[in-house]
């Protein structure tokens, strides 16, 4: 394991692959002190001088690379690796040498760690003395998707709290956002083609709280959707911390709210948008219509969204309606299709052909497996791990996220004060302990797995405080799991992940402390499940 002893005073998480300190003196920055950066890394300077600024008061005028102390520099040729960074402080300055732009950012991102807690305030609180240790550290990821899901169907996110999310998936150097933008409780995306989706879908008339059976609402509307220059602003705003926005549509179930905007999508006319957490019978039709619809939205989609991958959903489809729908088994019949479960395939690959030819690849729940699945489709493993090794023996590309290690939205603990307990228990250790290949892959099968994600299912978390209480500090350990290679060691790690509290406290993240929930986290009375 990498030797993380020369930062007990500025832990760094998650923990990179070589570290060493460079001896005694340091960096300290002060209001003459100049940075550079060639053109490639000029992004994360602007990045730099923005956040270092407001949180110490200090101009960080640019200057020339002869006159500056702290450089950025992109070198493809410096052996470091996909997204590596070198990191260099002595009494002379700071030198950052990224393989690409990502990789000077997250040379970046460390040096800020190497900072006071206080850098990561939004302006100066005075006393701070601003200095970088003498350092060497050498770093690059382990995996290349370091992704995770952020749930605004069940309860919108405003887009000021979409961007703060982003700054800190960057600042714990993990690199995708999945914004599942649909499901049955509500459309969250302006499609301009089809406006009934958000006008009349992106609203429900209520909300239910908890899981209790028989179900408690309470009657409040809920709504709200991103406009088509929210979704460019999201998109320029991660991009510029290099995290990519992946855009979900869930099809053909999880559709009860675009069923509602437009009736003739569904199997049963008419239906409101869905109040109630859970699966609901009401799926898409498999018409011609219905498909062109479809590749209406999400031709609308990648024009917002450049991300490589375009995710589809197709997750928990029930198969009643279709069992009993005339044109679902004239489908079946013309496509010469088995069954209902093939009929889904067969519905899924009709969108990855659409996408295929426009230059993405399409992503969804490990459910697309079922019936088959087309050669260029990537699937994201959440009923455990099994639907991962079938897809990656299969030759596909994969993407772990079982919901025993990556359901943040489950239990934090068994404690009668944890608020809404839903799902298994999930604490920081066993996120932190997760291994994301799975066991008995072959060296190339395990080439599949292009990382991992944690998953945020929003029906219980209905404000931004409940949402960092889930998050967080649960984010943090996974973020080590899916950037740092070698074993891990939770003792070990604890007491950085501490340390790093004070970051997340000066950040102004509102957390669940390690120790278990405040009073004003808990939620009497609210059922949960599990």
């Amino acid at each position: 394991m990498p030797d993380t002893s020369p930062f007990s005073t500025h832990p760094l998480v998650p923990r990179p692959a070589a570290a060493a300190t460079g001896g005694t003196g340091g960096l300290t920055l002060t209001a003459s002190t100049r940075v550079s950066a060639d053109p490639d890394a000029r992004g994360t300077l602007t990045w730099l001088q923005r956040e270092l600024g407001a949180a110490t008061g200090l101009p960080l005028s640019t200057g020339d690379e002869a006159s500056a102390q702290v450089r950025l520099s992109v070198d493809s040729e410096a052996g470091l690796g996909r997204e590596g960074y070198r990191l260099i402080v002595d009494g002379e300055g700071a030198i950052i040498v990224g393989n690409d732009p990502a990789g000077v950012f997250y040379g970046a991102q460390t040096l800020r760690q190497l900072l006071p807690a206080d850098v990561y305030r939004d302006a100066p609180v005075g006393g701070a003395e601003w200095t970088l240790p003498a350092v060497s550290v050498t770093d690059a990821p382990r995996f290349r998707w370091r992704g995770v899901m952020l749930d605004v169907a069940r309860h919108f996110v405003p887009k000021r709290e979409v961007l703060r999310f982003i700054d800190l998936l960057a600042m714990h150097k993990l690199n995708v956002l999945h914004l599942h933008l649909t499901d049955d409780q509500g459309w969250r995306v302006e499609i301009r083609r089809y406006p009934k989706l958000t006008r009349d879908g992106s609203w429900r008339t209520r909300s239910q709280v908890g899981a209790s059976k028989p179900p408690v609402f309470d009657d409040r509307p809920h709504g709200g959707f991103y406009t088509q220059d929210d979704i460019r602003e999201i998109v320029a705003y991660a991009d510029a911390r290099h995290v990519a926005v992946v855009p979900e549509i869930d099809v053909p179930g999880h559709s009860q709210a675009a069923i509602h905007a437009y009736p003739e999508l569904g199997e049963s006319g008419l239906i409101p948008v869905g109040t109630q957490w859970g699966v609901s019978e009401e799926v898409l039709a498999v018409t011609d219509e219905v498909l062109e619809f479809y590749r209406n939205v999400f031709d609308e989609l990648m024009e917002l969204f450049p991300s490589t991958y375009v995710h589809v959903g197709g997750d928990e489809c029930p198969k009643t309606q279709w069992k009993a729908s005339e044109s679902a088994q004239r489908r079946i019949k013309e496509e010469g299709l088995a069954d209902e479960d093939a009929l889904q395939s067969w519905f899924i690959r009709q969108l990855d052909a659409h996408l295929t030819s426009r230059g993405r690849r399409l992503v969804g729940w490990d459910e697309i497996l079922e019936g088959g699945l087309a050669d260029g489709a990537t699937v994201m493993s959440w009923r455990g791990e099994e639907g991962g090794v079938a897809a990656a023996r299969a030759g596909h590309d994969v993407v772990m996220s079982p919901t025993h290690t990556s359901y943040l939205d489950y239990r934090q603990s068994e404690a009668d004060d944890e608020p809404v307990k839903v799902g298994t228990l999930l604490r920081v250790e066993d996120v932190y302990l997760a291994e994301p290949v799975p066991s008995g892959l072959t060296e190339e099968e395990a080439g599949h797995v292009l990382g991992a994600q944690v998953n945020v299912w929003s029906e219980h978390l209905d404000t931004p405080r409940r949402l960092d209480y889930m998050v967080f500090p649960r984010l943090s350990a996974f973020a080590e799991q899916v950037w740092s290679s070698g074993e891990r060691d939770y003792a070990e790690f604890e007491p950085r992940l501490r340390r790093h509290l004070e970051r997340l406290d000066a950040a102004g993240v509102e957390y669940r402390p390690l120790e278990g929930p405040r009073p004003w986290h808990t939620r009497p009375g609210v059922v949960g499940w599990g």
